[in-house]
């Protein structure tokens, strides 16, 4: 219930429903009452609104500070003995008509690709793939990315399937089942990492980041015009970032009821 209840509130937060329903009120007061001035000024808002989640700078500056807080694993001659990959999920959508890599999501492909490469370097490690849908009678995302790791020559014998955990908190409840006191690496999205760290600790464990799944890059080339304009991507990414910090804030709401 609380699953659905937060899947139903949270996106009224996100840059795009919330500009979208604030035109909507404004456009309910430009067309239907007398008070053309608040809708004039809602109206105004939302596009401004809009426009400033659209631009790069604005969504890299959004996911810096979460981006930043754990670096990418580099040494790897550090890791020897470690026993575990854990890769969360990141959403899929299957569909038999289509090609089995196109069921992930770019986030689950990004985890789903870190987490391979770094058992490729670490070869006596096994990768615990953790997550299923929010709702019944759907594959669960971690025996889909399952499906795709051996398909890209992922042994069986060294994919642990979880299938149970719905959200970040979740996995850290069922991951521990699997792992005890072992150390383990944790993969996911760069900007999702400080929450998923703090819950994972929150319950014990002390997990190796690995962040993936990149926003903001030190492209090659430097400045490209596209940076001048608005775009989609960059309001995606706002949504992404946004999404992070409530999850954060909902976190910590949670650890003081």
């Amino acid at each position: 219930m609380i699953f659905l209840l937060k899947k139903i509130i949270s996106p009224f937060f996100m840059p795009l429903p919330l500009c979208f329903f604030v035109a909507l009120v404004g456009l309910f007061f430009l067309w239907f009452t007398r008070r053309q001035k608040t809708g004039r000024v809602l109206v105004t808002m939302s596009t401004l609104l809009l426009g400033f989640f659209s631009y790069g700078v604005v969504s890299n500056l959004l996911a810096k500070p979460l981006e930043q807080e754990y670096p990418p694993i580099i040494d790897f001659q550090a890791l020897e003995g470690i026993k575990w990959i854990v890769v969360l999920s990141g959403g899929a959508s299957v569909d038999p008509e289509l090609p089995l890599s196109t069921y992930l999501s770019g986030a689950c492909l990004s985890r789903l690709l870190e987490g391979i490469y770094i058992h490729n370097r670490l070869p006596e490690t096994k990768l615990i793939f953790t997550g299923r849908s929010g709702f019944e009678g759907i594959t669960p995302v971690a025996e889909v990315m399952g499906d795709v790791a051996k398909e890209w020559g992922v042994e069986p014998e060294d994919i642990v399937l979880e299938t149970k955990a719905t959200n970040t908190k979740d996995h850290a409840i069922y991951v521990k089942e699997i792992v005890g006191k072992d150390r383990f690496i944790l993969v996911t999205s760069a900007s999702h990492m400080p929450r998923a760290m703090g819950l994972f600790r929150k319950y014990g464990m002390e997990p190796i980041p690995a962040p993936t799944d990149y926003m903001v890059m030190e492209r090659e080339g430097g400045l490209t015009p596209g940076v001048f304009f608005p775009s989609a991507e960059a309001l995606e990414n706002a949504g992404r970032t946004v999404h992070e910090y409530l999850g954060i804030l909902w976190a910590k709401l949670g650890s003081q009821m």
